[in-house]
C-alpha cells in the first residue's frame, strides 16, 4: 500500500474548479481557463504522503521556482502568468500560488544527471548503464559523470514509483522530434542551473523537469530546481563513495527508516507522524537551500 495517509479535502473557492490533488500541489482552473497551482506544506517519502506537514515548505518551493524561472528565462519560456492571489482565495495561499498557462503536457519526467546516485546508481551497479546509457567502469555513489546525461522516466500516480525508461522509449511514446527537443532543453537548463549553483557552493547532482506545449512552443512547467525535484549537495562536503549530505527530505527518510519510528516501509501500514525535531530540521534545510541559492534571507 501507499498514497495519502490522510487525503486532504480541497478548499472550495468561488470561480475556481478543483482539478487534482497531488503529492504536494492542489490544481485548479479559473474562469479564464488558466491553471492555478497551490503548493501545500505536505511532505512525501517512500511513496507515501505523510500526515505531518513542514511549515513554510510550500512557500519555499514556490518562491525558489520563481527565482529559477527568472534565471532561465532566456533558455526556456515558462508557464507562469501571475502570482496574484485569486479573488476569494484564502489568505494562507499568498506566496504559494501561481496562475499558469494551460499547456499540453508531455507525459515524461525529464531527468538530468550530472552525478551518479539514487536509482541511477542502482542500475549502474547492475549493468554499468543508466536508462540504457553506457557509463565507464569505476564510478561510485556521488561520482561526477563524464558529462550530464538525460535519463527520462514515466510519470506515476500518487503512491506509485516513477519508472526510468530509455530515450528510445520516450521517442516511441511522444515522437522523435519531441524527444530530441526534450533532451536538448533538459540538458541546457541543467547546465545553466548547475553552473549557478556551483558559484554558490552547491552541487546540483540531478534534477527533474516537466514540459508542456503552448502551440508549437516547448514550455517549462510545474516546479523547477527545488529540493523536492532536485538533489543539492554542499560542495565543500562532497566525497564520492558514500551518501552525500543534502538539502532535502533526508532527515525525514532517515527517521522513517530508524528504529525510533517503529515503521517498516515494507509493511502495508502507513508511516507515523513526524516528531517536532525532524520537522524543524527539515524546514531548516529547505530554507537554507533557498537562502544559499538566491542570496536572499527567508522571511
Amino acid at each position: 500500500m501507499s498514497g495519502f495517509v490522510e487525503k486532504p479535502e480541497p478548499i472550495q473557492v468561488p470561480g475556481l474548479v478543483h482539478l487534482h490533488t497531488g503529492k504536494v500541489r492542489e490544481l485548479y482552473r479559473n474562469e479564464a481557463g488558466d491553471l492555478v497551482m497551490v503548493a501545500s506544506d505536505r511532505m512525501s517519502a517512500y511513496d507515501w504522503v505523510l500526515p505531518t506537514e513542514i511549515p513554510d515548505k510550500g512557500r519555499v518551493l514556490t518562491q525558489l521556482s520563481l527565482w529559477w524561472f527568472d534565471q532561465l528565462r532566456d533558455l526556456a519560456p515558462n508557464h507562469v502568468l501571475s502570482t496574484a492571489l485569486p479573488e476569494g482565495a484564502p489568505a494562507d495561499w499568498a506566496g504559494r500560488t501561481l496562475v499558469c498557462k494551460s499547456l499540453r503536457m508531455v507525459p515524461v519526467e525529464c531527468v538530468a544527471r550530472g552525478y551518479l546516485t539514487g536509482s541511477g546508481l542502482a542500475e549502474y551497479q547492475e549493468s554499468r548503464t543508466v536508462c540504457g546509457l553506457a557509463l565507464p567502469e569505476g564510478l561510485v555513489d556521488g561520482s561526477e559523470l563524464p558529462a550530464p546525461i538525460f535519463t527520462p522516466a514515466t510519470k506515476a500516480e500518487v503512491g506509485e514509483h516513477d519508472e526510468n525508461v530509455s530515450y528510445e522509449e520516450v521517442a516511441r511514446q511522444v515522437g522523435a522530434e519531441t524527444a530530441a527537443e526534450l533532451r536538448q532543453a533538459t540538458l541546457a537548463v541543467y547546465a545553466r542551473a548547475r553552473d549557478i549553483a556551483r558559484d554558490r557552493g552547491i552541487i546540483l547532482a540531478d534534477t527533474k523537469f516537466e514540459f508542456g506545449f503552448d502551440g508549437d512552443t516547448l514550455v517549462l512547467a510545474d516546479e523547477v530546481l527545488t529540493p523536492d525535484s532536485s538533489r543539492f549537495w554542499p560542495a565543500d562536503r562532497w566525497q564520492p563513495g558514500r551518501a552525500q549530505p543534502s538539502y532535502d527530505k533526508q532527515f525525514v527518510r532517515d527517521w522513517l527508516t530508524s528504529a525510533e519510528s517503529g515503521w517498516d516501509r515494507r509493511s502495508e501500514q502507513p508511516p507515523p507522524a513526524l516528531p517536532g525535531e525532524v520537522v524543524e530540521a527539515t524546514r531548516a534545510k529547505y530554507v537554507e537551500a533557498y537562502e544559499r541559492l538566491t542570496g536572499v534571507r527567508w522571511s
